[in-house]
């Protein structure tokens, strides 16, 4: 399977080049319910969650509200879809699909994939690709994103496991220390030797120096918590950082994140801090990234800076 990207099935799209000659960056929204929250005790039994989706309808509010933002400025972007939220909302897959998006996995049950075995992990993928393409037949799934960005030294297996699935890219990797992932690896999209011998494109999350003086920071700028906790002008230094060192910005944000009436779960101040700021912000925010830069998928930006992949020297153990 190879990386090209689509706006309807069976058609090729050239990739779009960003104003001034640049290449474009990489939008992408990972479609799970309010309560899709990894190490939270209040909301972590599978049982309770159709209790949960049936109290409120932020999934499908907020997705919607995703489609319109982008609709608006004749935006494409990458939707990691939860198998979990496909097989109860296939309507929904349907619109994203029919608005020229394109459709990946986000995993089906979101769980770390450093807890799971690589059985586990394989029932779990290739259950999420079923109901993703039942919902939206003509959908090809070429990407995965791992909840919490949880592949992590120790289970490249997984890359693998997505080759053997049909998956050609990964974008689960987050170069930096974080409470429930982190793997050093190039910066920028890049190629993955897995422990076949096989490659894999990656798109890993964006890191940058943020902030000025001796309040600079290597951190993540650009998806979820920090998108929301920091303000514009340091979520653009970011970009415009990547932007000199040639490299696309990835943006990830959830439903969840555009919504301040999302429901509150029960969780120690740290993670309600991390869960909830900002949550009134995202999406005028959202609306000035889309209007100030070029955004597309995660698979064209792979097209666009890694379309002949050359042999990587980072080769996981």
């Amino acid at each position: 399977m190879t990386l090209t990207d689509t706006h309807q099935p069976g058609a090729q799209r050239p990739a779009p080049s960003a104003p001034g000659g640049g290449r474009p960056h990489a939008l992408s929204f990972d479609i799970e319910d309010w309560f899709h929250i990894v190490e939270v005790k209040a909301v972590e039994d599978p049982a309770l969650w159709p209790t949960l989706s049936a109290e409120s309808s932020i999934v499908e509010r907020y997705t919607d509200l995703i489609l319109e933002i982008c609709a608006e400025h004749n935006t494409r972007a990458t939707f990691f879809i939860l198998g979990w939220i496909a097989e109860r909302h296939p309507a929904l897959v349907k619109r994203i699909a029919d608005a020229g998006h394109e459709l990946a996995t986000h995993s089906y049950w979101h769980r770390k994939v450093y807890e799971l075995t690589p059985e586990q992990f394989r029932e779990d993928l290739e259950h999420s690709i079923r109901v993703i393409r039942d919902a939206a037949p003509d959908a090809e799934i070429r990407g995965f994103r791992a909840p919490s960005f949880s592949i992590t030294p120790g289970t490249e297996w997984a890359f693998d496991t997505l080759l053997d699935c049909g998956i050609s890219y990964d974008a689960s990797l987050f170069p930096g220390a974080r409470g429930h992932g982190g793997y050093h690896c190039k910066p920028g999209p890049h190629t993955l030797t897995a422990p076949s011998g096989r490659t894999i494109a990656e798109l890993p999350m964006s890191l940058a120096p943020v902030g000025f003086g001796p309040f600079k920071k290597h951190m993540c700028y650009s998806g979820g918590g920090y998108l929301r906790l920091l303000p514009y002008n340091l979520i653009k230094q970011g970009i415009e950082h990547e932007l000199a060192e040639g490299r696309p910005t990835v943006v990830y944000l959830h439903p969840r994140d555009f919504a301040p009436d999302c429901p509150r779960a029960k969780m120690q101040p740290h993670r309600r801090f991390k869960c909830y700021v900002g949550l009134n912000t995202t999406a005028d925010k959202l609306r000035r990234l889309l209007k100030e830069h070029e955004w597309t998928t995660c698979a064209e930006v792979l097209v666009t800076s890694a379309a002949k992949p050359e042999p990587s020297e980072e080769r996981p153990k």
